[in-house]
């Protein structure tokens, strides 16, 4: 007996025990979580004072080329979005969508080698690879993590990845996930491109790697020299066209239509959240080796969910858009020409290719573009200041987009509040 409750005074013991050493460590979780908070605030407040503070506008209907923004009476003209050709809110696009909703469900609850491949997957990998005149097509849930699910594979620490500077985010981060000899090449400098290929040529195999069009600046890839050199040095060029497919070029290919080079280009990513539909989704067309091997071999496409069924036909039925109305991407055009000659004219600095629909409105420091933003927004017309991180230092600006879904009446409108604005604040005399 005497033994018993000894043990029990020993558990009781022993309970105090644990009970004093998590309030400890709670106290002191307590404490390191206040430490970490104000290390946070003090790191926000950095960015207030810096005047590159990034809020959210809420929009309240469908995207378009005309949205409702909360906290607005007026309807407002939209100049921000990578809608290059209206196709987010169409009606036929919508109706896809729909439909696939009620036949495929909501989404398939697993990857695509488990039970997450459907009919409709099938068919829009088979009609990307026909639209870019390739083999093979794989999908991702975004260009995002086709980036970061390519190069792994593909590149062995034999190999070198030689990358322009001033590729998106999401190329360099797939480019960590690799293990070859990373070379980054000055941007769009092919002497310096050159030097590298020359410097490699002991390697098993050598990667270009190059936006199409870079999405900050709007300026187009050099492709025609790029491809000139991988000729000449046997390596190969992979491509990120998520700011020209479907829109860029003459029957919106591309980058290699833009130049002529249609096929030229051994692997291509894209995206199906910009002017195919502008919902999400992301794809490789290249080679069948090299699809199937993604398809075995890929982080992203294995442990990720698959695209909803929406999301597919959507980006599906904006492809049978693009290949039926050849005149969508010369309206894109169209409206650009007028865009940036009326903009010129009045004195603004407007960089990238005088045919591309990104036209970055340049201003140079950050608290002004922000400012210019949000008297655009005033006056109706939904723009965003873009400043560091997301542009160099002393780079901030206004980059507008161009889509076919603005009237002439639309850009004209924008123009004005532009040069109104630019007035006031001493952008423009």
């Amino acid at each position: 007996m005497e033994s018993t409750r000894n043990a029990i005074r020993m558990f009781g013991y022993g309970i105090r025990l644990k009970s004093k050493s998590l309030i400890l460590n709670s106290r002191a979780t307590t404490a390191s979580l206040a430490a970490t908070r104000e290390l946070l605030d003090k790191q926000l407040q950095d960015i207030r004072d810096a005047g590159t503070w990034k809020a959210e506008r809420i929009i309240t209907s469908a995207q378009g080329a005309n949205i409702n923004v909360k906290g607005q009476t007026t309807n407002i003209l939209n100049f921000c979005a990578n809608n290059y050709l209206g196709l987010s809110s169409h009606p036929e696009v919508i109706e896809a969508g729909k439909k696939a909703l009620t036949s495929h469900g909501a989404g398939l609850s697993s990857v695509r080698f488990i039970c997450g491949t459907q009919d409709i997957h099938k068919a829009l990998e088979e009609k990307i690879a026909k639209f870019h005149g390739r083999e093979e097509a794989i999908l991702y849930a975004s260009c995002f993590d086709a980036n970061a699910g390519i190069f792994e594979v593909l590149l062995s620490p034999d190999d070198a990845a030689l990358s322009d500077e001033l590729n998106h985010a999401s190329i360099i981060d797939g480019l960590r996930l690799c293990k070859a000899q990373k070379h980054r090449y000055k941007n769009s400098d092919m002497s310096n491109l050159e030097s590298m290929l020359n410097d490699t040529q002991n390697l098993r195999q050598r990667l270009i790697i190059s936006d199409g069009v870079f999405s900050m600046d709007g300026n187009v890839a050099k492709l025609n020299d790029i491809c000139k050199l991988a000729d000449k040095y046997n390596a190969m060029v992979f491509l990120d066209e998520c700011h020209a497919t479907g829109f860029f070029g003459a029957t919106g290919r591309g980058t290699e239509e833009h130049f002529g080079l249609d096929g030229k280009v051994d692997i291509i990513n894209s995206t199906l959240g910009k002017a195919l539909g502008g919902a999400a989704g992301g794809y490789t067309v290249g080679p069948k080796q090299l699809i199937d091997l993604l398809r075995q071999r890929s982080r992203p496409y294995l442990f990720s969910n698959t695209l909803p069924p929406p999301v597919v036909a959507c980006a599906s039925k904006a492809l049978d858009l693009i290949m039926s109305n050849k005149d969508l991407p010369q309206r894109v055009v169209t409206n650009t020409r007028r865009f940036r000659t009326r903009m010129v004219d009045a004195g603004f600095t407007i960089s990238g290719d005088p045919e591309h629909p990104i036209c970055p409105v340049m201003l140079g420091d950050a608290r002004l573009a922000s400012t210019f933003a949000d008297q655009m927004l005033e006056r109706g017309i939904y723009v965003i200041g873009f400043s560091f991180p997301v542009v160099p230092k002393g780079k901030a600006r206004i980059r507008v987009q161009i889509s076919a879904s603005h009237s002439e009446k639309d850009i004209d409108r924008a123009v004005d509040a532009f040069i109104e604005i630019g007035r006031k604040l001493k952008v423009i005399s």
